[in-house]
C-alpha cells in the first residue's frame, strides 16, 4: 500500500496563525480524506510548521514512517524558509500542493517555497487547485503511484543469475550505479545453481505440475525430442530451483542468462520465466515476480518499475519484426511472456486455455517447452530505460495490442518463430522514429495509460524521459 506523509505550513507570526489555524486543518483534512479514499496509508504531523524548530521536528518525525511521497501543503501564506529546513529533513519524492482560494495566498506560499529549493537544488513535484477535483485527484495519484515505484527499489536486491548473454552490453548495468542511483544491491548467482538444484526437486512434485500443464493448456505438443514429459518436468524442476535461489537469497527481482549454457546443455527456462511473472502457477495464486531472461538488468529494472505502478504483471520481448503494410509490431521472445497476457484474466484458466506448450526450435539444441500465445487486445504503455553516453534514459510510447481473425493470426505469426509468443502492436512512434532512436533490443509493455507516472519517475530518480511519438 502506497504511504503518503502530509506536512502543513502557516505563517510564522503568532497572532496570524490563530486565525488562519482552522482553514489550514480544514485543508489538510480534506487531502488525508482523498488519499485514504484512494486506498493510500497518510502519516500526517502534528501540528502546522510554524517555526524552523517545527519544521525540521514535524519533518523528521513523518520521515521516520518512510513515506512513499511526502505533500507540504500550503493552504496560507508561510514563510519560504520553514519549507527549506522540512525538505532538508525529508527523503525521498517531494510534492508542493496549494489550494486555490482567493482568501489566502497558498499559492504564493507554493512559489516563494519552490524557488527556495530550485535554489537548494531539491527536486520536487508541484501541483495546485482543489483536492476534490477530479483532474487534480487524478494527478495527485498518479504521483503517488510513481513514487511509490521509486521508494520500493530502495533496499531492493536483484538476483544477476548468469553473466551476460550473447554479447548484449544493453542488458548489463554497473552494480556501483545502481546502488547508488536506485538503492538496489546485485547480487551474483551461477547458473550451475538452477541444474544443482533441480535435481533436488522431489520427482512427484515435478509430475505433478506438468499434469497441471497437461489439463489446463491448450496443448502439449509433445515431439518425441525436443519436447519430451521428461524435458518438459526439468523445466518444472528449474521453475522451482528458482523460486528456491530467490527465497534463499531474500531477491526482489531478477534476470537469468539462459543462453546459451542451458539451452544448449540443459533446457530452455521459458516455463520458469513465464510462470514466475505470472500471478499464479501450478499450485496456486501468489504475486507476480519480475524475472527478465537473458539477465536483462536494465530490462528488469523498467519492469519492476511498470509493476509497481500497475501491479500487473509486465510484458517482456523483442522487438521482432515490423510488418509496414499493415503498420503494426510483431513483438515476441522465446517464452518469458507471461501466460497472463493470453486473455489478461483473473482466471488463470481463461488465460492457459489460449496457451500452447511447444517443441523449441532449432535455436536451442537442449530443448523444451516453448510457452505460446497470442496477447489479448487492448491498450498498452511500452518502455524501455537504456544508457546513451552513460546517461540513464527512459524511451516511451503508448500504443495498442490487436488480433485479427484466426487465418491472419496464423499466417503472421507464422512469418517469424510461430511457437514462441507474440503480440501484434500499434505504436504511436512512428516506425521510423523508433528504429532510429529506441536504444535496446528488448522492450516491456503494461495495459493502460501510464505515461504520465513513467515521467515522473523519471524526474524523481533524475533519469531523462524520452516520448517517442505523439
Amino acid at each position: 500500500m502506497p504511504r503518503v506523509g502530509i506536512l502543513s505550513f502557516s505563517d510564522g507570526r503568532g497572532f496570524v496563525h490563530q486565525g488562519i489555524a482552522g482553514f489550514v486543518g480544514d485543508v489538510e483534512e480534506r487531502i488525508a480524506a482523498a488519499c485514504t479514499a484512494s486506498g493510500y496509508e497518510v502519516v500526517r504531523g502534528t501540528e502546522p510548521i510554524t517555526s524552523n524548530e517545527v519544521a525540521v521536528r514535524e519533518a523528521r518525525r513523518v520521515a521516520s514512517f518512510r513515506p512513499d511521497l511526502t505533500v507540504f501543503n500550503y493552504p496560507v501564506w508561510a514563510f519560504p524558509h520553514f519549507s527549506v529546513h522540512a525538505a532538508r529533513a525529508t527523503a525521498g519524492p517531494l510534492l508542493l500542493f496549494s489550494n486555490i482560494d482567493p482568501t489566502y495566498p497558498g499559492m504564493v506560499s507554493l512559489l516563494a517555497a519552490g524557488g527556495s529549493l530550485d535554489q537548494i537544488g531539491r527536486h520536487h513535484e508541484r501541483l495546485w487547485g482543489d483536492v476534490g477535483d477530479e483532474a487534480v485527484a487524478q494527478r495527485l495519484g498518479q504521483l503517488v503511484r510513481a513514487a511509490h515505484a521509486v521508494r520500493s527499489l530502495e533496499g531492493c536486491t536483484f538476483g544477476r543469475i548468469g553473466g551476460r548473454s550473447m554479447g548484449m552490453y544493453t542488458a548489463v548495468g554497473r552494480t556501483d550505479e545502481w546502488m547508488r542511483r536506485f538503492g538496489i544491491d546485485v547480487e551474483e548467482v551461477d547458473q550451475w545453481e538452477v541444474v544443482r538444484r533441480s535435481e533436488l526437486v522431489p520427482a512427484r512434485q515435478a509430475q505433478s505440475a506438468r499434469e497441471w500443464l497437461e489439463k489446463h493448456a491448450a496443448g502439449v505438443h509433445y515431439d518425441g525430442q525436443r519436447l519430451t514429459p521428461e524435458v518438459l518436468e526439468r523445466q518444472v524442476r528449474s521453475y522451482y530451483a528458482l523460486r528456491d535461489i530467490i527465497a534463499e537469497g531474500h531477491l526482489d527481482f531478477c534476470g537469468i542468462k539462459g543462453q546459451p549454457e542451458l539451452t544448449n546443455h540443459f533446457a530452455t527456462t521459458d516455463v520458469a520465466e513465464a510462470f514466475l511473472n505470472d500471478p499464479y502457477d501450478w499450485d496456486g495464486p501468489k504475486e507476480p515476480f519480475i524475472c527478465a531472461t537473458e539477465v536483462d538488468m536494465d530490462g528488469a529494472l523498467t519492469m519492476q518499475l511498470m509493476h509497481k505502478v500497475t501491479g500487473t504483471p509486465v510484458l517482456f520481448a523483442d522487438v521482432r519484426h515490423y510488418f509496414p503494410d499493415r503498420g503494426i509490431w510483431d513483438l515476441e521472445n522465446s517464452g518469458q511472456h507471461a501466460t497472463w497476457y493470453a486473455a489478461r484474466s483473473d482466471d488463470p484458466f481463461e488465460n492457459l486455455a489460449r496457451v500452447h506448450l511447444y517443441p523449441e526450435e532449432f535455436y536451442f539444441p537442449a530443448g523444451g517447452a516453448a510457452v505460446h500465445h497470442l496477447a489479448a487486445p487492448g491498450p498498452v504503455t511500452l518502455a524501455r530505460l537504456s544508457r546513451s553516453d552513460g546517461q540513464y534514459r527512459m524511451q516511451v510510447t503508448k500504443g495498442q495490442f490487436e488480433v485479427y481473425d484466426d487465418d491472419v493470426n496464423e499466417s503472421l505469426m507464422r512469418q517469424s518463430t510461430y511457437v514462441w509468443p507474440h503480440a501484434f502492436t500499434r505504436m504511436e512512434a512512428p516506425a521510423g522514429t523508433f528504429l532510429a532512436r529506441f536504444g535496446a533490443n528488448h522492450i516491456h509493455a503494461v495495459p493502460g495509460d501510464i505515461t504520465a507516472e513513467l515521467e515522473a519517475i523519471c524526474r524523481f530518480l533524475g533519469v531523462d524521459f524520452e516520448r517517442l511519438g505523439t
